[in-house]
């Protein structure tokens, strides 16, 4: 008997319990996650989902992960959460994500998204911050080294670890501008892979983050002040990008984003771009995030073309505006409804 570890994660079910369902399962024959696996439920009046009068909400397994807290042959595994209806919840942006990347298989749309979080202690404190005060100012902290700089980092190669065990695409991490500010890299991810990898990043963060004691924040402007916030900046190419020629695929679609500034900044925070209002300041590495602009080389910008692009003329430009707690299915799917889908106007189109 295999254990089967199944996650209610749907936005922000990141943080609730984990359900155990014992079932015999052979990991080492050819089967599909969606088909193989049970659907199950949970109590969504328990999360503030459903009535209680009818509370079940069901559980749609769509990725498994490795278990890197029990081990193997334990697994994680990624839900999507249904109504009793069978419709998808508020939170779950899955399916039409998934819907928008099936249309656009063909041209091979890649993405790399740069999750910035802040460790804090369990009193919302930062992490390795005095108690009574403020470390010194910013600058010797990004990408820095030594007790006096770097605030935390046993957590994060914790977490750097469970993520290569768990079979996440992260590819990378660094100390960020402001103390006890992180970031770690996932990707390149295909499509709808990219969602799926991250969240289950973010899970397996915050379960590390549990067992030292203290949390990740996702906010974007955790410190108001002179201090840098957190972001999600989105790498995207598609296979015309990265190809000879590909920086002409780049500026078109730029252009095309360019005209839909708006509809991406509500994309690219779940209040609509309340929280991101706090952070796309035009200070402090942002762009203002009333402007759209673009440039090589430019962090200031909404969007970022890097030097070695400009020179080689293809790969991928860097969308700056996403904040630390983006849902990357939302991301994701606006990228490829304006870029590749030539969608236009302030609504997204129905199909």
């Amino acid at each position: 008997m295999l254990s089967y570890r199944s996650l209610i994660l749907n936005n922000r079910a990141v943080k609730r319990p984990t359900i155990s369902v014992a079932k015999k399962i052979d990991f080492f024959s050819p089967f599909c996650v969606s088909v193989d696996l049970p659907e199950w439920n949970f109590d969504g009046s328990s999360t503030y989902q459903s009535e209680g009068s009818n509370s079940d909400m069901y559980l749609i397994p769509q990725a498994m992960f490795r278990d890197p807290f029990r081990k193997d042959p334990n697994k994680l595994v990624l839900c999507e959460v249904l109504k009793y209806n069978h419709k998808p919840a508020e939170t779950n942006l899955r399916q039409m994500c998934k819907k928008i990347m099936g249309m656009v298989q063909n041209q091979h749309p890649w993405f790399g998204m740069e999750q910035e979080y802040t460790l804090l202690g369990t009193d919302g404190h930062p992490f390795g911050w005095p108690s009574n005060g403020f470390p010194g100012p910013q600058g010797p902290y990004y990408c820095g080294v030594g007790a006096d700089k770097a605030y935390g980092r046993d957590v994060v190669e914790a977490h750097y670890r469970a993520c290569l065990y768990a079979g996440v695409k992260i590819c990378g991490t660094n100390a960020e501008v402001m103390p006890a500010q992180w970031e770690f890299q996932v990707g390149p991810c295909e499509g709808i892979e990219m969602g799926d990898h991250l969240w289950i990043a973010r899970f397996l963060l915050h379960r590390v983050c549990e067992d030292f004691g203290i949390v990740a924040s996702f906010d974007p402007k955790p410190i108001p002040g002179n201090w840098n916030g957190a972001g999600c900046h989105t790498n995207f190419s598609t296979k015309e990008m990265r190809e000879e020629g590909g920086l002409k695929y780049i500026e078109e679609s730029i252009e095309r984003l360019a005209k839909r500034h708006q509809y991406h900044i509500r994309a690219y925070d779940p209040k609509g771009g309340l929280d991101n209002a706090r952070r796309l300041t035009g200070h402090h590495e942002t762009s203002n995030i009333n402007e759209f602009s673009a440039g090589v080389a430019n962090r200031g910008a909404s969007i970022r073309i890097p030097r070695s692009v400009g020179q080689e003329k293809k790969g991928y430009f860097e969308d700056r505006r996403p904040s630390a707690n983006c849902d990357p299915y939302a991301v994701t799917e606006a990228l490829v409804r304006t870029c590749l889908l030539s969608e236009e106007g302030e609504e997204p189109v129905k199909y």
